[in-house]
């Protein structure tokens, strides 16, 4: 059976937080409020959520996001929304936090919006949270009954960002389309327990070409804190079409790269995105992809400052240990990896790990 799923709306545009009460009222969410806010996105638009509230006369209270998704901080949210019995909960912010706010409406079974504040990943659109331990290790991904009643982008929020978010959405987005020509290929189930659609495809090949022909310019766009029509179509990207494209597709090697770099401890302070981005290479040289096409690649993320190499990430490819580790956690059980349409081992992704970064040290 194939699935396909998606918010019920995504706005997205310049100063979209003035209408954050508005957009959640046409969806059907209801007041009082609770908004989990990041400190940054509480510090930029914390004036026009309330103007919003006012206007639709809705009662809500702001909640700081202490900066980890983590089951204590997932309790903490749903021990204060029980307390002021709210009807709707909003996150705000980055990944993180957006991931704890999803979590936290589906524990207390109430409508969610999610209003990101950099494109730093594609997790707003999803009914998923990847939840971490204390020490920032990725712990299990909890997967939700729906996906977020609304998703809404300020663009002017995501200009005014340091550049490295959007990068990092950037090398997230990268790994959509490969994650779901794999499932395609192996025909997996995606997140939602179907197979992938023409159109989940479709999208998650949109979103590559998108980033290719536009990741760049936006970069050049938010370091000078602008807004322009490419980084409107990769904030889109990013956030939509990888969204909806790793969702309803699956995902494969890449993430759980991703989730075996989290083991080191030199990655904790890189985001997801740029480590991402090794999973993605690793992934091309796991399926021997040609090495021009490869090179292309490395290329491109050179051209928006996204790690290509495990020295980018604090890691020596030569030290075996710490290689292993990475492999073992990628290729445990359950783990993505094995929606690729052949079998992995832990020896093949070590492999992997070192010929990637070789071929990477050529460009």
């Amino acid at each position: 059976m194939q699935v396909f799923c998606s918010p019920l709306r995504y706005v997205q545009g310049i100063s979209a937080s003035n209408q954050l009460a508005q957009q959640m009222d046409a969806v059907g969410m209801k007041p009082p409020v609770l908004l989990i806010a990041s400190k940054s996105a509480r510090s930029q638009a914390e004036k026009a959520w309330q103007e919003s509230m006012k206007q639709m006369g809705w009662e809500f209270s702001i909640l700081d996001f202490t900066g980890e998704c983590t089951p204590k901080e997932i309790d903490s949210v749903v021990a204060r929304a029980k307390t002021l019995g709210v009807k709707s909960l909003v996150g705000a912010g980055g990944g993180k936090v957006l991931d704890t706010a999803r979590a936290a409406a589906n524990i207390c079974n109430i409508s969610i919006a999610l209003a990101p504040s950099i494109a730093s990943t594609d997790a707003p659109t999803s009914a998923l949270s990847v939840v971490y331990d204390e020490q920032g290790k990725v712990l299990e991904y909890r997967i939700f009954k729906r996906n977020p009643d609304l998703v809404l982008v300020d663009i002017s929020l995501i200009a005014q960002a340091p550049v490295r978010f959007l990068a990092a959405g950037i090398g997230d987005a990268l790994s959509t389309y490969f994650e779901s020509d794999a499932c395609r290929l192996s025909r997996k189930p995606n997140m939602r327990g179907g197979l992938s659609t023409q159109a989940a495809f479709a999208l998650a090949r949109f979103c590559f070409d998108s980033i290719i022909a536009d990741g760049a310019d936006a970069c050049v766009a938010v370091a000078n804190k602008l807004v322009s029509p490419a980084l409107e179509r990769v904030v889109e990207a990013n956030t939509l079409l990888s969204g909806l494209g790793f969702e309803s597709s699956g995902l494969a090697a890449a993430h759980a790269i991703h989730n075996g770099l989290t083991m080191i401890p030199s990655t904790h302070d890189f985001l997801h995105g740029e480590k991402v981005t090794i999973g993605v290479l690793t992934q091309l040289a796991l399926e021997g992809k040609p090495r021009p096409f490869f090179q292309d690649i490395v290329r491109f993320l050179k051209s928006v400052n996204l790690p290509t190499r495990l020295k980018d990430l604090g890691i020596d490819v030569n030290d075996l240990n710490a290689i292993n580790i990475i492999a073992k956690r990628a290729t445990q059980p359950g783990e993505t990896i094995h929606n690729e349409p052949f079998p992995v081992t832990s020896s093949m992704v070590v492999d992997a790990l070192r010929a990637a970064d070789a071929l990477a040290a050529q460009v």
